[in-house]
Protein backbone atom coordinates (compact mmCIF):
# COMPACT_ATOMS: atom_id res chain seq x y z
CA UNK A 1 0.00 0.00 0.00
CA UNK A 2 1.24 3.54 -1.26
CA UNK A 3 0.41 6.50 1.76
CA UNK A 4 1.67 10.11 1.83
CA UNK A 5 2.45 11.40 4.76
CA UNK A 6 1.11 15.36 5.29
CA UNK A 7 0.81 17.99 7.76
CA UNK A 8 -0.94 20.59 8.52
CA UNK A 9 0.51 22.84 11.46
CA UNK A 10 2.15 19.46 12.66
CA UNK A 11 -1.09 17.87 12.72
CA UNK A 12 -0.19 14.78 10.89
CA UNK A 13 -1.87 12.07 8.91
CA UNK A 14 -1.09 9.13 6.27
CA UNK A 15 -2.88 9.79 2.65
CA UNK A 16 -4.06 6.80 0.65
CA UNK A 17 -6.03 7.54 -2.73
CA UNK A 18 -8.56 4.47 -3.14
CA UNK A 19 -11.43 2.94 -1.16
CA UNK A 20 -11.05 2.07 2.47
CA UNK A 21 -10.13 -1.59 3.21
CA UNK A 22 -12.03 -3.86 5.73
CA UNK A 23 -9.13 -3.99 8.13
CA UNK A 24 -8.96 -0.01 9.22
CA UNK A 25 -9.24 -0.17 12.50
CA UNK A 26 -6.27 -2.80 13.08
CA UNK A 27 -4.06 -1.03 9.90
CA UNK A 28 -4.73 2.47 11.20
CA UNK A 29 -3.57 1.67 14.85
CA UNK A 30 -0.39 -0.31 13.45
CA UNK A 31 1.04 2.25 11.22
CA UNK A 32 0.27 5.53 13.74
CA UNK A 33 2.04 3.91 15.93
CA UNK A 34 5.10 6.51 16.41
CA UNK A 35 7.55 4.11 17.59
CA UNK A 36 6.39 0.65 15.65
CA UNK A 37 4.53 2.58 11.99
CA UNK A 38 4.94 5.90 10.22
CA UNK A 39 3.51 7.60 12.70
CA UNK A 40 1.28 9.95 12.58
CA UNK A 41 -2.95 11.44 14.29
CA UNK A 42 -4.38 8.54 11.78
CA UNK A 43 -5.45 8.17 8.48
CA UNK A 44 -7.02 9.69 5.40
CA UNK A 45 -8.93 8.14 2.75
CA UNK A 46 -9.18 9.90 -0.74
CA UNK A 47 -12.09 8.96 -3.62
CA UNK A 48 -13.83 10.24 -6.21
CA UNK A 49 -17.85 11.49 -5.22
CA UNK A 50 -20.56 11.22 -7.05
CA UNK A 51 -21.57 14.40 -4.72
CA UNK A 52 -18.71 16.48 -4.76
CA UNK A 53 -15.09 16.47 -6.36
CA UNK A 54 -13.95 14.35 -4.07
CA UNK A 55 -14.73 12.59 -1.07
CA UNK A 56 -12.84 12.06 2.13
CA UNK A 57 -12.40 9.80 5.12
CA UNK A 58 -11.09 10.44 8.62
CA UNK A 59 -9.68 7.96 10.71
CA UNK A 60 -7.93 8.75 14.01
CA UNK A 61 -5.05 7.02 15.86
CA UNK A 62 -7.15 4.21 17.67
CA UNK A 63 -8.86 3.33 14.35
CA UNK A 64 -12.04 5.45 14.95
CA UNK A 65 -13.47 7.22 12.38
CA UNK A 66 -14.18 11.02 12.65
CA UNK A 67 -16.50 13.03 10.99
CA UNK A 68 -14.30 15.97 9.86
CA UNK A 69 -10.92 17.47 10.35
CA UNK A 70 -9.78 20.92 9.24
CA UNK A 71 -6.06 20.72 8.96
CA UNK A 72 -6.44 17.33 7.44
CA UNK A 73 -8.87 18.78 4.61
CA UNK A 74 -6.59 21.41 3.44
CA UNK A 75 -4.13 18.98 3.21
CA UNK A 76 -6.45 17.12 0.78
CA UNK A 77 -6.79 19.64 -1.15
CA UNK A 78 -3.31 19.76 -1.54
CA UNK A 79 -3.13 16.33 -2.33
CA UNK A 80 -5.56 16.42 -5.05
CA UNK A 81 -4.16 19.12 -6.69
CA UNK A 82 -0.75 18.73 -6.68
CA UNK A 83 -0.67 15.21 -7.51
CA UNK A 84 -2.55 15.90 -10.67
CA UNK A 85 -6.04 14.56 -9.94
CA UNK A 86 -7.79 18.03 -10.37
CA UNK A 87 -6.36 21.58 -12.14
CA UNK A 88 -9.36 23.01 -9.97
CA UNK A 89 -8.52 25.58 -7.51
CA UNK A 90 -11.85 25.56 -6.19
CA UNK A 91 -12.91 22.26 -5.04
CA UNK A 92 -15.96 20.83 -3.03
CA UNK A 93 -15.20 17.49 -0.81
CA UNK A 94 -17.42 15.34 0.84
CA UNK A 95 -17.08 14.91 4.48
CA UNK A 96 -18.71 12.48 7.02
CA UNK A 97 -20.14 16.20 8.35
CA UNK A 98 -21.33 17.15 5.03
CA UNK A 99 -19.48 19.06 1.68
CA UNK A 100 -16.92 21.44 2.83
CA UNK A 101 -15.62 23.55 0.48
CA UNK A 102 -11.88 24.76 -0.56
CA UNK A 103 -10.19 27.76 -2.23
CA UNK A 104 -6.33 27.01 -3.01
CA UNK A 105 -3.45 29.67 -3.45
CA UNK A 106 -1.00 28.53 -5.19
CA UNK A 107 2.45 30.08 -5.44
CA UNK A 108 4.88 28.96 -8.46
CA UNK A 109 2.35 25.75 -9.41
CA UNK A 110 2.06 25.08 -5.46
CA UNK A 111 -0.58 25.08 -2.76
CA UNK A 112 0.92 27.12 -0.52
CA UNK A 113 -2.70 27.70 1.41
CA UNK A 114 -5.95 26.74 1.69
CA UNK A 115 -8.90 28.28 2.94
CA UNK A 116 -12.01 25.98 3.64
CA UNK A 117 -15.80 27.41 4.23
CA UNK A 118 -16.57 25.07 6.97
CA UNK A 119 -20.22 25.45 7.59
CA UNK A 120 -21.75 26.96 10.74
CA UNK A 121 -20.98 26.89 13.99
CA UNK A 122 -23.17 25.87 16.71
CA UNK A 123 -22.05 27.40 19.82
CA UNK A 124 -24.15 26.72 23.10
CA UNK A 125 -24.24 28.52 26.33
CA UNK A 126 -21.76 27.71 29.51
CA UNK A 127 -22.13 24.81 31.06
CA UNK A 128 -20.82 23.25 34.19
CA UNK A 129 -19.39 19.34 34.62
CA UNK A 130 -18.09 17.76 37.56
CA UNK A 131 -14.97 15.41 36.79
CA UNK A 132 -12.85 14.42 39.51
CA UNK A 133 -14.67 16.03 42.16
CA UNK A 134 -13.05 19.63 40.22
CA UNK A 135 -16.15 21.83 38.35
CA UNK A 136 -15.20 22.25 35.12
CA UNK A 137 -16.62 25.01 32.98
CA UNK A 138 -16.99 24.73 29.41
CA UNK A 139 -18.46 25.60 26.34
CA UNK A 140 -19.86 22.76 23.91
CA UNK A 141 -19.90 23.83 20.48
CA UNK A 142 -20.62 21.97 16.95
CA UNK A 143 -18.76 22.50 13.90
CA UNK A 144 -19.66 19.06 12.17
CA UNK A 145 -17.91 17.58 15.35
CA UNK A 146 -17.90 18.03 18.67
CA UNK A 147 -16.22 19.80 20.76
CA UNK A 148 -15.85 21.23 24.61
CA UNK A 149 -14.02 24.76 25.04
CA UNK A 150 -12.40 25.61 28.59
CA UNK A 151 -10.92 29.34 28.37
CA UNK A 152 -8.29 29.26 31.18
CA UNK A 153 -6.12 32.27 32.83
CA UNK A 154 -2.85 30.34 30.64
CA UNK A 155 -3.02 27.58 28.47
CA UNK A 156 0.34 26.41 28.65
CA UNK A 157 -0.46 25.79 31.79
CA UNK A 158 -3.73 23.70 31.28
CA UNK A 159 -4.29 20.48 32.63
CA UNK A 160 -4.36 18.87 28.52
CA UNK A 161 -3.56 15.39 29.00
CA UNK A 162 -5.38 14.64 32.15
CA UNK A 163 -8.39 17.06 32.31
CA UNK A 164 -8.79 16.23 28.05
CA UNK A 165 -8.76 12.84 28.37
CA UNK A 166 -11.42 12.60 31.84
CA UNK A 167 -13.50 15.39 29.63
CA UNK A 168 -13.12 12.54 26.11
CA UNK A 169 -14.40 9.85 28.48
CA UNK A 170 -16.91 11.00 30.49
CA UNK A 171 -20.65 9.78 30.00
CA UNK A 172 -21.89 13.10 29.68
CA UNK A 173 -20.25 13.25 26.05
CA UNK A 174 -21.86 10.05 24.12
CA UNK A 175 -19.37 8.95 21.78
CA UNK A 176 -16.51 11.28 23.55
CA UNK A 177 -15.12 14.63 22.67
CA UNK A 178 -12.81 17.66 21.62
CA UNK A 179 -11.16 19.27 24.19
CA UNK A 180 -9.44 22.81 23.84
CA UNK A 181 -7.73 24.76 26.18
CA UNK A 182 -7.89 28.73 25.05
CA UNK A 183 -6.56 32.11 26.97
CA UNK A 184 -7.44 35.05 25.19
CA UNK A 185 -3.80 36.85 23.92
CA UNK A 186 -5.04 40.23 22.81
CA UNK A 187 -5.60 41.81 19.13
CA UNK A 188 -8.14 39.10 18.13
CA UNK A 189 -5.83 36.29 19.23
CA UNK A 190 -6.53 33.49 21.35
CA UNK A 191 -3.34 30.44 22.49
CA UNK A 192 -5.13 26.80 22.10
CA UNK A 193 -4.20 23.76 23.00
CA UNK A 194 -6.44 20.86 22.27
CA UNK A 195 -7.17 17.13 23.84
CA UNK A 196 -8.59 15.38 20.16
CA UNK A 197 -11.05 12.36 20.14
CA UNK A 198 -9.45 9.22 19.41
CA UNK A 199 -5.81 10.67 19.00
CA UNK A 200 -4.85 12.35 22.73
CA UNK A 201 -3.06 15.48 22.57
CA UNK A 202 -1.92 17.22 19.13
CA UNK A 203 0.17 20.21 18.00
CA UNK A 204 -3.25 21.53 15.94
CA UNK A 205 -6.69 20.74 15.43
CA UNK A 206 -8.49 22.86 12.83
CA UNK A 207 -12.27 22.27 13.76
CA UNK A 208 -11.16 22.55 16.67
CA UNK A 209 -9.55 26.24 16.10
CA UNK A 210 -13.41 26.71 14.82
CA UNK A 211 -14.81 25.70 17.90
CA UNK A 212 -12.53 28.16 19.77
CA UNK A 213 -12.63 31.25 17.69
CA UNK A 214 -16.91 30.89 17.57
CA UNK A 215 -16.96 30.81 21.25
CA UNK A 216 -14.52 33.62 21.93
CA UNK A 217 -16.74 35.92 19.49
CA UNK A 218 -19.78 34.33 21.47
CA UNK A 219 -18.78 35.30 25.23
CA UNK A 220 -17.30 38.44 23.16
CA UNK A 221 -13.44 38.00 23.56
CA UNK A 222 -12.99 38.40 20.08
CA UNK A 223 -14.33 39.99 17.12
CA UNK A 224 -16.49 38.56 14.48
CA UNK A 225 -15.92 39.29 10.46
CA UNK A 226 -12.46 39.39 10.45
CA UNK A 227 -9.66 37.37 10.94
CA UNK A 228 -8.80 35.59 14.79
CA UNK A 229 -5.49 34.25 14.78
CA UNK A 230 -5.21 31.06 16.68
CA UNK A 231 -2.29 29.91 18.22
CA UNK A 232 -1.42 26.45 18.43
CA UNK A 233 1.31 24.57 19.62
CA UNK A 234 2.47 23.88 15.66
CA UNK A 235 1.51 27.36 14.39
CA UNK A 236 -1.12 29.75 13.64
CA UNK A 237 -4.94 29.14 12.18
CA UNK A 238 -6.80 32.61 11.00
CA UNK A 239 -10.62 31.46 12.00
CA UNK A 240 -12.85 34.14 10.40
CA UNK A 241 -16.37 34.14 12.21
CA UNK A 242 -18.91 35.43 10.21
CA UNK A 243 -22.63 37.17 11.43
CA UNK A 244 -24.41 34.33 10.24
CA UNK A 245 -22.16 32.14 12.06
CA UNK A 246 -20.47 30.35 9.26
CA UNK A 247 -16.58 29.95 9.54
CA UNK A 248 -13.90 30.29 7.35
CA UNK A 249 -10.16 28.60 7.96
CA UNK A 250 -7.28 29.55 6.29
CA UNK A 251 -3.76 28.07 6.54
CA UNK A 252 -1.54 25.79 5.14
CA UNK A 253 -0.73 22.47 4.36
CA UNK A 254 2.55 20.37 3.39
CA UNK A 255 3.91 17.20 1.84
CA UNK A 256 6.31 15.17 4.55
CA UNK A 257 7.35 11.99 2.65
CA UNK A 258 6.13 9.19 0.32
CA UNK A 259 6.29 5.48 1.73
CA UNK A 260 4.92 2.18 1.31
CA UNK A 261 3.94 -0.54 3.36
CA UNK A 262 3.43 -4.43 2.82
CA UNK A 263 1.39 -4.02 6.50
CA UNK A 264 -2.31 -6.12 6.39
Amino acid sequence: MHFTKMQGLGNDYLYVYGEVPENIEALCIALSDRHFGAGSDGMIYIAPSEVADFSMRIFNADGSEAKMCGNGIRCVGKYVYEKGYTDKTNLEIQTRSGIKHLQLHLAFGKVQRVDVAMGKAEVEKEQSLTIAENEVTYTAVNVGNPHAVIFCEDAEKAPVASLGKAMEESPAFEGGVNVEFVSPAGNNTVRMRVWERGSGITMACGTGACASAAAAVKKGLCAAEQPIEVKLDGGSLFITVHSDDTITMSGPAAFVYEGETRLC
